[in-house]
């Protein structure tokens, strides 16, 4: 399997490295084991002669804009970890240039997989448009805002869809790598995964800080505010829109158009979040912290709480 690994200016140092090594072992484990495998034939690509990590170091670099189309082009993560950072680096003279290559290498046949912000630059290329796809969840409102015509999913950590895969948060670079092994060969990318001591992660929801997400728009931070102060009762909508001083139809576009949730979706997570917590932090049985959440009786709280931990094995395994 042919791979270009696309190398930005200032890109994410663990996660070109990662991503590598990954590759590399897959290569020298199917030896040593005498694994069938296709093996990967990596390419370090850049659209500039020379390209440096966020931490300075130098990464050698090759141009292969008139180079055949591989089987792949990966992007690593541009290390901007906010949207002020972000966006104005996604005007940059040689991302724009990289746009442009990664439509060509697409057109001749590349399939395209990106991590991290490294979504953004796929996104801005057009090629995510009308698929599904994730990205790092904290800048998640930034995205659905910036590409309404990508289906984003924020809660995967990775979603092929169609010719393209891309992956959520820093370290799901690795989730990235071990799925393009394990397209290769499942058992090869089992053995990289023992060797580099990797758990598979069910999704990027256990790791979200939903505050965070909230914050990027005041009506949804006030909204956030007022559930949490309010989860141990009942909710509903009249009441939520009669508090913030707005109606239901605005507040449901809003919280959409930010976490792509509806209200009761938001709430939903809010109350499971807390509940998760109070079962890891206190000795509180199921039936108490579900009253504390909201519920009724600790039959509904642990209903939610198996169909989110089997939705996250479902997605696991179709990744």
């Amino acid at each position: 399997m042919r791979i270009f690994v696309l190398a930005l200016e200032g890109l994410f140092d663990s996660g070109l490295t990662t991503m590598l090594d990954a590759f590399m072992m897959a290569n020298s484990l199917a030896c040593a084991t005498g694994m069938r495998s296709a093996g990967f034939d990596i390419t370090v690509a850049g659209m500039r002669p020379q390209v440096h990590t966020q931490l300075g170091m130098q990464v050698p670099v090759r141009d292969m804009t008139g180079a055949p189309a591989p089987d792949w082009v990966v992007l690593p993560a541009l290390n901007r970890t906010t949207a002020e950072a972000l966006v104005p680096v996604l005007g940059r003279d040689d991302v724009v240039d990289a746009l442009a290559a990664l439509r060509a290498w697409r057109s001749g046949g590349a399939r395209i997989a990106a991590a991290c912000t490294g979504t953004f630059v796929l996104a801005e290329s057009g090629l995510l448009d009308g698929g599904e796809a994730t990205t790092t969840w904290w800048l998640s409102p930034l995205f659905r805002q910036r590409y309404p015509k990508v289906h984003l999913d924020a809660h995967r950590i990775v979603v092929p869809s169609g010719s393209v895969l891309t992956a959520g948060a820093a370290l799901s670079h690795l989730d990235l790598a071990l799925w393009l092994i394990r397209n290769n060969s499942p058992e090869l990318a089992a053995l990289v995964a023992r060797y580099l001591v990797f758990d598979a992660r069910l999704s990027q929801s256990a790791y979200a800080i939903s505050d965070h997400l909230s914050h990027s728009d005041p009506l949804v931070e006030r909204f956030d505010r007022w559930v949490r102060e309010h989860l141990d009762a009942a909710i509903t909508l009249d009441a939520a829109a009669d508090a913030l001083a707005t109606s239901k139809r605005t507040l449901t576009r809003r919280l959409n158009e930010v976490l792509g949730k509806t209200p009761v979706e938001y709430i939903q997570d809010l109350r499971i979040e807390r509940a998760v917590h109070l079962l890891k932090t206190s000795k509180l049985t199921v039936d108490r912290i579900a009253e504390q959440v909201g519920y009724a009786d600790g039959v509904t709280l642990r209903t939610l709480l198996r169909r989110r931990i089997g939705k996250g094995v479902r997605e696991l395994r179709s990744s």
